[in-house]
């Protein structure tokens, strides 16, 4: 179920808060006709959109009707940085949010998305259910933010106006938009490539425009949001698996009293169906690229990437939270 939300009164609201700490009142039992809401950034179509509605269903079904999630996407409530702000404050009770925005309030997180670490999302999954998991949720927890679940946001790719991409050399002067994630960032320029970071939903623009050569995303991003259009060189560079993290503000836990573990249910069963959809739906728009004439699909040599990138965790390791890194990394290989 989705509601149309208010934008300019959501962000007016979220700015009388925008200073406050994040906070977690007293649990309460949850009222009758709890309304909570729940922000993303994806387009009509989208795992991700489909699976909020989905989530949405599941808590009006496992709470009997007490409690009812407004769902707002394609960045009506504002961008992901905003949509967290909110989200800490309490003007916002749950995001499907990106992890580049995400990793500014714990930056460990960015640290899954080390360069060829995960080749595909059951692995990343497993090793999010252990340890680094668990290590995870407490970093968020001391932010004010309660972590759900992990949804899918794909193995990502390169695409560029420019020029086809196969070897690491191609991507060279390139001017590349990634999200404000410090490891995306780092990956493209070992590569030797100049990043720019540009909004989600400014993105089409910005290609079209030649505002950026290229970006980096998963296949159903690039399908949803029509960046083919814009951008015909699609090179299956594959070098980094992302994660959509699913969060719900304290004060929204505090809220939901006895119904938060009905609310925790419906969060994992969405998440099975999001990271479902999301492998169906690479497959289905990767299929479809190929059948376009229109489109290039390249496929690159990994090996090449990967070695081109190899820095990238070497430096990572070297920050304050360095142990986490390579306990990631340790995680990943077993």
């Amino acid at each position: 179920m989705k509601f149309e939300i208010n934008r300019r009164r959501f962000l007016a609201a979220s700015s009388v808060l925008m200073a406050a700490p994040a906070i977690a009142t007293m649990v309460r039992p949850a009222r009758a006709g709890t309304t909570l809401t729940l922000g993303h950034g994806a387009a009509p179509g989208n795992p991700r959109t489909i699976a909020a509605a989905k989530f949405a269903e599941l808590v009006a079904e496992k709470t009997a009707g007490r409690v009812t999630i407004n769902v707002a996407g394609a960045e009506t409530l504002g961008s992901d940085s905003a949509m967290l702000t909110s989200l800490r404050t309490g003007a916002l009770d749950f995001t499907a949010n990106s992890r580049g925005a995400t990793s500014a309030l714990v930056p460990e997180l960015a640290a899954l998305g080390l360069p060829f670490l995960f080749e595909n999302t059951e692995k990343a999954m497993r090793v999010l259910g252990g340890p680094v998991g668990a290590e995870l949720v407490k970093r968020f927890e001391a932010v004010g933010v309660v972590p759900l679940d992990w949804w899918d946001n794909g193995i990502r790719h390169l695409t560029n106006s420019k020029r086809k991409v196969a070897v690491p050399a191609d991507v060279s002067g390139m001017k590349i938009r990634t999200p404000a994630d410090p490891m995306s960032m780092n990956i493209f320029q070992a590569l030797g490539a100049a990043t720019e970071q540009i909004a989600f939903g400014e993105l089409y623009v910005a290609l079209q425009q030649g505002v950026v050569d290229g970006q980096e995303n998963p296949l159903a991003n690039i399908g949803s949001s029509k960046l083919y259009e814009v951008n015909k060189h699609i090179s299956l560079t594959g070098h980094k698996w992302e994660s959509t993290p699913f969060l719900m503000s304290q004060v929204a836990q505090a809220r939901l009293g006895g119904d938060l573990e009905a609310v925790k249910a419906g969060a994992k069963e969405a998440g099975e169906l999001q990271r479902k959809l999301s492998a169906e739906k690479d497959a289905e728009v990767l299929a479809a690229f190929r059948g376009n004439s229109a489109i290039e699909v390249t496929e690159v040599d990994r090996e090449a990437f990967a070695k081109a990138t190899n820095s990238v965790a070497e430096s990572w390791k070297k920050k304050p939270f360095g142990h986490f890194v390579a306990q990631i990394e340790t995680a990943a290989k077993g």
